[in-house]
């Protein structure tokens, strides 16, 4: 949803001032020489060549008329998430539109995608190129990197990107700025007619082939250049012949070298080194390089307005330098910082809407905030932000019959993954509604926990918090579009299936003949326990002991009888084979189906009635029900969720989840005529017995 105010901006505006102020203190109050110091290095001081040129010296584009071009190469799930970091403090300054231009693997394509098209930041453009299409280019060259062949992309940008742009700025995905990036655009017209490549200086002695012993670094002009950021002026790099340049300068020291250290960096600077004067150096503070030799505080002891902070060791945060301390909280505060703050429209220029963003708010316009329901109507024309495979992710090899489990889950049931992965071996969808900040303590959670870092069969889908009603159903229509096998267990995350479960299920579908022969929805009976603590059944016969002791009970009986009653525990008590039931007013199972089954009905939000309408579309799509009598979960205990507690203690609560119903069966008459008759009469009854 895109906010109409910027009253939720100022907690974190003020953060970011906090963090200026104590930058301001820390690195001195001189605005040119930081801590009114004159740092003089080994060859050359980064001096007047490197001094920051203050934006009230440039000449800045339009803020509205100028689109700036930004390219990046990102490959893969960790990329995809740094890339995120990036973006936040980019579009936190910036004042101008931009067109993004991402080289992606299909990973990190099919994640930016959904995050790009679910962000619906005004005043961007995004446009992808497909990173196979650049790997013949440069898989001759070996590599020593960590970044492989991607991190050699970027000397072939000029043959993917479009021929009508001239010129682009071209970042590593582990940068951040801390200020607006149409001040480097600027910079631009600082270059010489001569001039195709802007770069800062390297704030290391890498290239000065010092560092230890027989290191012996591709040839450099001086330090080098460092190209986590790159201004490229690619009409005229081509004029130049650059392909030819640099390939003839690449082979000729691959005779020598072996292999590149640095990517991209060794040909570029073997290049400048021959040709200096393709290149113009840039301000040392649009790239202030946090690497493990840096020596990038003798920048900004000159320079206090830093610009684009780089990680460029392979430690990132880690990494242990003079003030990391102070970079890793100015990074961090955009890593926890909430994204939908960011769908702000450009002050004073036309409206950029993206797709589907202008159609949005003319609705959202039309509620009426007065409305007893307004919560859900806002809720249900929420659109969340979707990262999709948020960590790094295997998917299963490909077999006729496996199922993938498909849950939902918040962050006060996160304790409950462990036991998941202990319970079911086979492959997991799971959608997690958390906020920026949650994200990265799940992601903790994760890397530190022995049992969640070893399975890499489980896809996690970050949805990211707004608005005040839970999206249960937009959770779980999320986790079930990336399962990626035929079939899907909808569970919830409160629930651990029985040990055997997974073969269980993948043997029953297989004998069955599911799927293209029969249309049916299997049913897992579904039980509980009121204990922490209880010993769980490794057999049907050890489940019908604890049953009979009265330490389990069917699922809601004292409760909610009719959410299951269809099931017919009696008759699964002494079940041999699978045996149909019918459908039942209420009936709520958990069930496998195939995973092109209907999606939730996304209308429901909080609590209430979130499944019964989705089994309501399977019995309406006329699967039948089919009781599986070895399968069952148990539910495990747990603090009610905010939104039960509304329910039971609101009657407005009660009443708009009543007119959801009502709206519910009047789409079903339109979409199935009389056969929908059925689900109103029991929808009628129900009201008559309440």
């Amino acid at each position: 949803m895109l906010p109409r105010g910027r009253p939720r901006a100022m907690g974190a505006v003020v953060l970011l001032l906090l963090l200026l102020v104590v930058g301001f203190f820390l690195f001195g109050r001189d605005p040119e020489y930081g801590l009114g110091t004159t740092a003089t290095l080994d060859e050359k001081p980064y001096g007047s060549r490197n001094r920051s040129a203050s934006s009230s010296q440039l000449l800045l584009p339009s803020k509205c008329e100028v689109m700036l071009h930004v390219a990046i190469v990102c490959a893969g799930y960790n990329s995809s998430r740094e890339i995120i970091t990036l973006m936040k403090s980019l579009l936190f300054y910036r004042k101008n539109p931009l067109h993004l231009h991402l080289i992606t693997d299909a990973i990190a394509r099919n994640i930016l995608e959904t995050l790009f098209r679910t962000w619906m930041v005004p005043a961007v453009v995004v446009s992808f190129y497909d990173a196979e299409e650049l790997k013949p280019l440069v898989s001759w060259i070996p590599n020593k990197h960590y970044s492989g062949l991607y991190g050699l992309m970027k000397l072939v940008l000029p043959s993917i990107l479009p021929l009508s742009l001239a010129r682009v700025i071209v970042l590593d995905t582990d940068v951040t700025f801390s200020s607006d990036i149409v001040e480097l655009w600027a910079l631009f017209d600082r270059f010489s007619d001569k001039q195709v490549v802007g770069l800062v200086e390297n704030q290391s002695d890498w290239y000065l082939g010092n560092l230890w012993k027989n290191h012996r670094p591709w040839p450099a002009l001086g330090r080098g250049f460092n190209t986590g950021v790159i201004l490229l002026w690619l009409d005229r790099l081509q004029q130049t012949g650059w392909e030819q340049m640099w390939k003839l300068t690449a082979k000729r020291e691959l005779h020598t070298l072996t292999a590149t250290s640095l990517a991209d960096q060794d040909i570029f600077n073997a290049v400048l080194k021959e040709h200096p004067n393709l290149v113009h150096p840039l301000p040392c503070v649009w790239n202030v390089q946090l690497s493990d030799h840096t020596l990038a505080e003798r920048c900004y002891l000159e320079a206090a307005d830093l610009k684009v902070i780089h990680w460029n060791s392979p430690k990132k945060l880690r990494v242990k330098n003079k003030h990391a301390e102070f970079f890793r909280n100015l990074h961090l505060t955009f890593l926890g910082y909430d994204g939908k703050l960011l769908r702000r429209e450009l002050f004073g220029c036309p409206n950029q809407f993206p797709p589907g963003a202008e159609q949005l708010q003319q609705a959202l316009a039309q509620l009426d905030e007065e409305e007893p329901c307004f919560e859900f109507r806002q809720q249900q024309l929420t659109v969340h932000r979707v990262h999709i495979t948020f960590l790094p992710h295997q998917p299963p090899p490909p077999r006729p019959y496996d199922v993938t489990l498909v849950a939902q889950l918040s962050m006060d049931r996160l304790q409950m993954l462990e036991a998941l992965c202990r319970h079911w071996p086979g492959p997991m969808s799971l959608a997690l509604y958390l906020t920026d900040a949650e994200a990265q303590q799940f992601l903790h959670f994760v890397e530190t926990s022995p049992v969640l870092s070893a399975r890499k069969d489980v896809a996690y889908h970050v949805v990211y918090q707004d608005g005040p009603l839970y999206p249960v159903n937009q959770l779980r229509n999320v986790a079930l579009a990336q399962a990626l096998t035929p079939y899907v267990f909808l569970s919830d995350i409160d629930f651990l299936p029985a040990y055997s479960l997974y073969d269980y299920l993948r043997a029953s579908i297989e004998q069955l003949e599911l799927g293209s022969r029969r249309k049916a929805a299997l049913v897992v009976p579904a039980f509980e326990t009121l204990h922490y603590r209880f010993s769980f059944p490794n057999s049907k016969a050890e489940l019908l002991t604890l049953l009979d002791a009265g330490s389990l009970y069917t699922f809601r009986y004292h409760e909610w009888p009719q959410g299951h009653l269809s099931t017919d525990y009696s008759r699964w008590r002494e079940a041999q084979a699978p045996y149909r039931v019918q459908w039942s007013a209420d009936y709520e199972p958990y069930v496998v189906v195939p995973r092109d089954c209907p999606r939730y009905d996304p209308r429901f939000v909080g609590f209430g009635w979130n499944k019964v309408a989705h089994i309501i579309e399977l019995d309406a799509q006329e699967y039948e029900f089919l009781v599986l009598p070895e399968a069952f979960s148990i539910h495990l205990p747990h603090a009610p969720s905010l939104d039960i507690s509304r329910f039971r203690s609101s009657s407005t609560y009660r009443n708009c989840l009543q007119a959801l119903k009502e709206e519910f069966h009047q789409d079903l008459s339109r979409r199935y005529g009389s056969a929908a008759l059925k689900y109103l009469t029991a929808l009628q009854q129900s009201r008559s017995r309440a």
